[in-house]
């Protein structure tokens, strides 16, 4: 049997992926062709900073935040890829990466959310971060170095800017300011470690919570 036939729009399809391949390239190497040495220098610096946070190896900080006086709070968080676990003043959470599970000490409440669901948290909505939006700039400021955030034109996130600074020599995150519309929050951060984090710590422990109200809000 021939196959000639099919050679045609195969060889069509290969020239189309190629040609797209090489319009995705050009791009890229536009883009780092208008950035500055500083602009270069300041992402990868963040990248660095922000995988330790966020890579697959997990990490474990102390936070304190306060958003312009109107919500304040601290507390302990550990992360692991889409996995998350921490406690504050009032609740313990844990986020397998599939269901979220929101134990409330007071009220002995643990309410369960999907993992990715903005109603487990009225301000995760407004913190969501895309590294994309920005544009970026490093500089020296004291004992740390400051790399400065700033939201794109065509950008769809609610962050305009970011402040970061990160420990001179091991890039650890140290502080944050972050700006929604014209609100400051300002994140403090203390005992970083980056590696480290089992899975099983993002594990919701039920037999912990027998007695306690469960609200299913899925």
């Amino acid at each position: 049997m021939s196959y000639a036939h099919l050679f045609v729009p195969l060889q069509a399809v290969m020239k189309k992926r190629v040609l797209t391949l090489i319009i995705i390239c050009t791009h890229a190497l536009l883009l780092m062709a208008q950035e500055t040495p500083n602009e270069q220098q300041a992402r990868r610096i963040f990248n660095i900073a922000y995988n330790q946070v966020f890579g697959e190896q997990g990490a474990s900080l102390t936070y304190d935040v306060n958003i312009i006086g109107i919500y304040r709070t601290q507390g302990t968080i550990w992360y692991k890829g889409n996995k998350q676990k921490f406690v504050d003043e009032r609740v313990n959470t844990w986020n397998d990466g599939k269901t979220a599970y929101m134990a409330y000490r007071k009220k002995k409440t643990v309410e369960v959310h999907a993992a990715n669901s903005d109603k487990k948290d009225k301000y995760s909505s407004k913190f969501k971060f895309h590294p994309d939006d920005f544009t970026y700039h490093i500089s020296k400021e004291k004992d740390a170095l400051l790399l400065t955030l700033k939201q794109k034109k065509k950008a769809k996130g609610s962050i305009k800017e970011v402040k970061a600074w990160v420990d001179q020599k091991t890039f650890a995150p140290k502080r944050l300011r972050i700006k929604v519309a014209f609100v400051w929050t300002t994140v403090n951060i203390s005992n970083f470690h980056s590696g480290g984090i089992t899975d099983d710590l993002f594990v919701f422990p039920r037999e912990k919570f027998k007695g306690w109200k469960f609200v299913d809000k899925r």
